[in-house]
């Protein structure tokens, strides 16, 4: 095997490359598609330890094909503002208009994370997945899938799908996962019944779940929950057994 083949197995630049940092531009052909993500590879990045990873899914206001608008607010303004809080690669794809977190689109997600482990030094015991609003139902649904892929869930104002499954089965399912949820409790897209439904459930099975809801605050419950020193502590803290 050469050293640039090599190189590119264990994350690390090929001879005469220089390692790229900041907000990167990637594809996946999907079939006769080419879906563009952003992925964030942080400015002290080095091969020579492992990162933990966040999974991103946004909400229905940066759906489209561009693979940039999603790194604007919520994750990617909060990394803009203060990048040594985020000492992680943290995956931004995106959802095709009009479409949700599910199907093809959500399996393409799971697709970009797997080419991002492949790519660059990542620690598979600390693999986060975050959404808001469309994206905190498609973190359901994915967590649900998926419940020993993640070593933590947090979720903004996101109601579990239809697509997900029951909410009792939700539950159950990540019975051995934590999870954090935000809600507001003004808001008005997404009822805060939803969300004490699943977290009453979440308890019901016995699973490590927090919940924090916020009195007169309305959907955009994101901003604070992701700004918030206490959540981001928490979320680099959990491993997967």
């Amino acid at each position: 095997m050469s050293l640039a083949a090599a190189a590119m197995l264990v994350g690390m630049p090929a001879l005469g490359q220089q390692l790229q940092t900041g907000f990167l531009n990637r594809t996946i052909v999907d079939g006769k598609v080419t879906r563009r993500y952003q992925v964030y590879v942080p400015a002290d990045y080095t091969a020579e330890k492992r990162w933990p990873v966040i999974l991103f899914l946004h909400g229905g206001g940066a759906q489209g094909d561009d693979g940039l608008v999603q790194t604007e607010g919520a994750v990617g303004s909060a990394i803009r503002r203060s990048p040594a809080r985020w000492p992680a690669i943290v995956l931004f794809p995106q959802v095709r208009p009009g479409r949700r977190w599910s199907g093809d689109d959500a399996r393409w997600a799971l697709e970009a994370l797997e080419a991002t482990e492949r790519e660059f030094a990542t620690d598979s015991t600390r693999i986060y997945l975050t959404g808001l609003s469309r994206g905190g139902a498609g973190a359901w649904y994915l967590a649900y899938r998926n419940p020993a892929r993640f070593a933590a869930v947090l979720i903004a104002c996101g109601g579990v799908p239809s697509e997900a499954g029951p909410v009792d089965s939700v539950a159950s399912r990540l019975r051995s996962t934590p999870v954090w949820v935000w809600q507001g409790e003004a808001d008005e897209l997404v009822p805060v019944a939803e969300a004490r439904r699943i977290v009453a459930a979440l308890k019901q099975a016995e699973a490590p779940v927090t919940y924090t809801e916020l009195p007169r605050v309305g959907h955009n419950v994101w901003d604070l929950m992701y700004d918030s020193p206490k959540v981001i502590q928490w979320l680099f803290a959990q491993r997967a057994p």
